[in-house]
Protein backbone atom coordinates (compact mmCIF):
# COMPACT_ATOMS: atom_id res chain seq x y z
CA UNK A 1 0.00 0.00 0.00
CA UNK A 2 1.38 3.40 -0.99
CA UNK A 3 1.99 5.90 1.79
CA UNK A 4 0.26 9.21 1.42
CA UNK A 5 2.20 12.35 2.07
CA UNK A 6 0.86 14.85 4.60
CA UNK A 7 -0.45 18.10 3.14
CA UNK A 8 1.52 21.27 3.85
CA UNK A 9 0.77 24.95 3.33
CA UNK A 10 1.75 26.36 -0.09
CA UNK A 11 5.37 27.61 -0.07
CA UNK A 12 4.36 31.05 -1.42
CA UNK A 13 4.31 33.45 1.56
CA UNK A 14 0.77 34.30 2.64
CA UNK A 15 -0.96 31.56 0.64
CA UNK A 16 -3.16 29.44 2.93
CA UNK A 17 -3.85 26.58 0.47
CA UNK A 18 -2.82 23.04 1.37
CA UNK A 19 -0.81 21.02 -1.14
CA UNK A 20 1.07 17.70 -1.15
CA UNK A 21 4.31 19.39 -2.27
CA UNK A 22 5.72 22.93 -2.65
CA UNK A 23 3.30 25.33 -4.29
CA UNK A 24 -0.46 25.07 -4.71
CA UNK A 25 -1.89 24.57 -8.20
CA UNK A 26 -2.52 28.29 -8.76
CA UNK A 27 1.01 29.34 -7.80
CA UNK A 28 2.58 26.47 -9.75
CA UNK A 29 0.73 27.65 -12.89
CA UNK A 30 1.80 31.26 -12.31
CA UNK A 31 5.44 30.20 -11.95
CA UNK A 32 5.27 28.22 -15.23
CA UNK A 33 3.77 31.20 -17.08
CA UNK A 34 6.51 33.52 -15.79
CA UNK A 35 9.18 30.99 -16.73
CA UNK A 36 8.06 30.83 -20.37
CA UNK A 37 8.42 28.01 -22.84
CA UNK A 38 11.73 26.35 -23.66
CA UNK A 39 11.79 28.25 -26.96
CA UNK A 40 11.17 31.55 -25.16
CA UNK A 41 14.09 30.78 -22.83
CA UNK A 42 16.44 30.29 -25.80
CA UNK A 43 16.36 26.52 -26.25
CA UNK A 44 15.52 26.57 -29.95
CA UNK A 45 16.79 24.95 -33.12
CA UNK A 46 20.49 25.68 -32.47
CA UNK A 47 20.21 24.09 -29.03
CA UNK A 48 18.54 20.97 -30.44
CA UNK A 49 20.76 20.59 -33.52
CA UNK A 50 24.13 21.78 -32.24
CA UNK A 51 24.52 22.08 -28.46
CA UNK A 52 22.69 18.99 -27.19
CA UNK A 53 24.00 16.49 -29.79
CA UNK A 54 27.55 17.85 -29.48
CA UNK A 55 27.58 17.60 -25.70
CA UNK A 56 26.03 14.12 -25.57
CA UNK A 57 28.39 12.80 -28.27
CA UNK A 58 31.39 14.05 -26.29
CA UNK A 59 30.01 13.01 -22.88
CA UNK A 60 28.09 9.72 -23.27
CA UNK A 61 28.30 9.17 -19.51
CA UNK A 62 27.34 11.57 -16.72
CA UNK A 63 29.98 14.18 -15.88
CA UNK A 64 28.45 15.36 -12.60
CA UNK A 65 30.68 16.95 -10.00
CA UNK A 66 28.36 16.05 -7.12
CA UNK A 67 30.05 13.83 -4.55
CA UNK A 68 26.80 12.77 -2.86
CA UNK A 69 26.94 9.39 -4.59
CA UNK A 70 29.82 8.51 -2.33
CA UNK A 71 32.93 8.11 -4.48
CA UNK A 72 33.99 11.68 -5.37
CA UNK A 73 33.96 11.14 -9.14
CA UNK A 74 31.32 11.37 -11.86
CA UNK A 75 28.52 8.83 -11.33
CA UNK A 76 29.06 7.30 -14.79
CA UNK A 77 25.39 6.73 -15.66
CA UNK A 78 24.40 7.34 -19.31
CA UNK A 79 23.97 11.05 -20.14
CA UNK A 80 20.53 12.15 -21.26
CA UNK A 81 20.78 15.91 -20.62
CA UNK A 82 23.11 18.55 -22.02
CA UNK A 83 23.76 20.96 -19.15
CA UNK A 84 25.33 24.41 -19.54
CA UNK A 85 28.43 24.37 -17.34
CA UNK A 86 30.43 25.95 -15.71
CA UNK A 87 28.44 29.02 -16.76
CA UNK A 88 24.67 29.05 -17.18
CA UNK A 89 23.04 29.85 -20.51
CA UNK A 90 22.10 33.28 -19.11
CA UNK A 91 25.69 34.00 -18.10
CA UNK A 92 27.02 32.97 -21.52
CA UNK A 93 24.56 35.25 -23.32
CA UNK A 94 25.37 38.16 -20.96
CA UNK A 95 29.09 37.70 -21.70
CA UNK A 96 28.49 37.63 -25.45
CA UNK A 97 29.57 33.97 -25.69
CA UNK A 98 27.83 31.36 -27.83
CA UNK A 99 25.47 29.40 -25.54
CA UNK A 100 25.05 26.75 -28.24
CA UNK A 101 28.73 25.85 -28.49
CA UNK A 102 29.10 22.34 -27.02
CA UNK A 103 32.32 23.42 -25.29
CA UNK A 104 30.05 25.30 -22.84
CA UNK A 105 28.27 22.17 -21.64
CA UNK A 106 28.52 18.74 -20.05
CA UNK A 107 26.44 15.59 -20.25
CA UNK A 108 24.43 14.59 -17.17
CA UNK A 109 22.10 11.74 -16.25
CA UNK A 110 18.54 12.64 -15.25
CA UNK A 111 18.96 12.54 -11.45
CA UNK A 112 22.20 14.56 -11.51
CA UNK A 113 20.68 17.14 -13.88
CA UNK A 114 17.66 17.56 -11.59
CA UNK A 115 19.91 17.87 -8.55
CA UNK A 116 22.17 20.45 -10.22
CA UNK A 117 19.19 22.48 -11.44
CA UNK A 118 17.66 22.47 -7.96
CA UNK A 119 20.87 23.72 -6.38
CA UNK A 120 22.22 26.21 -8.89
CA UNK A 121 19.52 27.71 -11.09
CA UNK A 122 17.56 30.84 -10.20
CA UNK A 123 14.32 29.63 -8.67
CA UNK A 124 15.79 26.17 -8.08
CA UNK A 125 13.44 24.23 -5.83
CA UNK A 126 16.00 23.68 -3.07
CA UNK A 127 16.58 27.38 -2.44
Amino acid sequence: MARRRALTVCSVPGCPHLTPTGRCTQHRQQAEQQRGSARQRGYGQQHEQRFRPGVLARDPSCQCTDTSHGHGSPCGQPSHHADHWPRSRRELVALGLDPNDPVNGRGLCGPCHSSETARHQPGGWNR
